[in-house]
């Protein structure tokens, strides 16, 4: 076990923090009003009264984008905790399905998934997580003749003060950074980094976010509106016909 220099951590996160940013911008610059207006339930909009094309259009941009930037953030952490556990642990990204990390700790190897926060799955895919983790197991035994192997769901955020699930254990948010780390505290201090230059790539962001709610709503009202109105059949039909 290796000590962790904080430094390396903040400059793991500042070299790297631009990438999430620049994906960010680059998913937002090829996005479609209609390939978007296709995913979201248009009975949801028309039940929240929603009367304008603006607020219409910002309405699923904004469920569109915080459902991406969430998977995006979570790739993101994902790096930053395995970057944690190869200095400290000389851990290691795993090939097995469905097993992010992989790495030994007090005579104990772990097999890791790490997931954004605690609510990630429903019970099929919580599920396939336990398969996952016992066929990894299984081919751990048979090439390397490793005896205690455990299993850790790990969450980038959030609580869960029942972490011993049978199969495996799940450790969220403090409980999870110390364990790969050492540090009780890494968890707060991991969240100044994450701010690098966040004020100027949003700036861009902000700008190219903007560009689209007005095109977008243009696009839209030619569409789907008439005389200023939103057409709600015509909305429908496009979204759930049968073609």
């Amino acid at each position: 076990m290796t000590s962790l220099i904080l430094n390396e951590v903040r400059q793991f996160v500042e070299e790297n923090i631009g990438e999430f940013h620049a994906k960010r911008l680059d998913r937002l610059q090829r996005l479609k009003l209609k390939k978007v207006l296709k995913r979201k339930n248009p009975y949801l909009f028309r039940a929240k009264n929603i009367l304008t094309a603006h607020e219409l259009v910002k309405n699923i941009l904004d469920a569109h984008l915080s459902s991406q930037e969430e998977t995006l953030f979570g790739q993101f952490l994902e790096e930053v905790a395995i970057f944690v556990a190869q200095r400290v642990h000389n851990g290691h990204k795993s090939t097995a399905e469905g097993v992010d990390l992989e790495l030994e700790k007090d005579g104990i190897y772990y097999i890791v998934s790490i997931k954004s926060g605690p609510n990630w799955g429903n019970s099929a895919q919580i599920q396939q997580m336990k398969t996952n983790f016992t066929q990894a197991k299984k081919r751990l035994r048979q090439g390397k003749r490793i005896r205690e192997i455990v299993a850790i769901n790990g969450c980038c955020y959030g609580q869960d003060n029942r972490p011993d699930k049978g199969e495996y254990f799940k450790l969220c948010g403090q409980r999870f950074w110390e364990f790969i780390s050492d540090d009780e505290r890494l968890y707060v201090e991991i969240i100044e980094p994450l701010g690098y230059k966040a004020k100027e790539r949003n700036e861009a962001f902000q700008r190219e976010y903007a560009r689209l709610i007005n095109l977008f709503s243009q696009e839209f009202m030619d569409e789907f509106c008439d005389e200023g109105l939103i057409n709600w059949e015509r909305l429908i039909e496009f979204n759930s016909a049968a073609k």
